[in-house]
């Protein structure tokens, strides 16, 4: 069995240089760059299993690369951030731009490995009919219209609802898997796999926000339905098509 292979991408030498050691040591392979550009040599160099991206870098900044890297082919590949701003709305907006994790400096090298180690296992929860690539841009279900191009959520008389982040993605998760009843550990792996702890305790308050935007009843729902003791499964019909042909 190969050693995963981690991209650290740091514009610090001295760090990138303990870290790699840090984790060789313990029996990961490690490739590291000191920009943008080095990071998309590297990806393209040899497969990553995860990257490691500092948030504060010059030129083309971590958020930049992380919302590039999500739009991307590299798009699945899971994202640990690094940031030395320990700000509520830094880590929030790196979430928000895609990565699965989020650590701020200084940091203990045996955090970050435990963190690598639990971002991976996560991202390897899911079986393969679980993945999913882009098919269409507007998915319709019920009432409802997503167009996934401009993130609108729209009713049936057009109007447009505005959905948060985190509800938007939880919202594409359902769309894409419907009929399928999902734990709270696949949605947090099909969300982009935030801190286990955080948000396993927020999974459920939001099913309950979007369930209000899309004023969807638990007792009789139209949408979502709660599977006791097992998540939620998606129980409306979607109907996908492209707009652009």
């Amino acid at each position: 069995m190969h050693p995963d292979h981690i991209l650290i991408v740091d514009d610090d030498r001295e760090i990138r240089e303990l870290l790699a050691s840090y984790l060789e040591k313990n029996g990961l392979r490690v490739t590291t760059a000191a920009s943008g550009r080095h990071m998309r040599a590297a990806l393209d160099d040899a497969a990553i299993d995860l990257i490691v991206l500092d948030l504060m870098m010059p030129g083309e900044d971590g958020l930049t690369l992380c919302r590039d890297l999500r739009a991307g082919k590299f798009k699945t590949v899971p994202i640990l951030m690094l940031t030395a701003r320990n700000d509520e709305a830094d880590r929030i907006l790196g979430l928000e731009m895609g990565a699965d994790d989020y650590l701020a400096k200084p940091f203990a090298a045996r955090e970050l490995l435990a963190r690598i180690s639990a971002v991976l296992r996560r991202a390897r929860m899911l079986p393969p009919n679980l993945q999913v690539e882009e098919a269409s841009n507007l998915l319709s279900f019920g009432d409802w219209q997503l167009d996934t191009t401009g993130r609108h959520l729209l009713d049936a008389s057009g109007t447009l609802v505005a959905l948060s982040g985190a509800e938007y993605r939880l919202l594409r998760v359902f769309l894409d898997h419907p009929q399928r009843v999902l734990n709270r550990d696949q949605l947090l792996n099909l969300t982009q796999g935030r801190d286990a702890e955080l948000f396993e305790r927020s999974i459920d308050l939001l099913v309950s926000r979007l369930r209000q935007r899309l004023q969807d009843v638990a007792r009789e729902p139209r949408y979502i339905k709660t599977v006791r003791s097992e998540g939620y499964v998606f129980c409306a019909t979607v109907q996908a098509r492209r707009t652009d042909k």
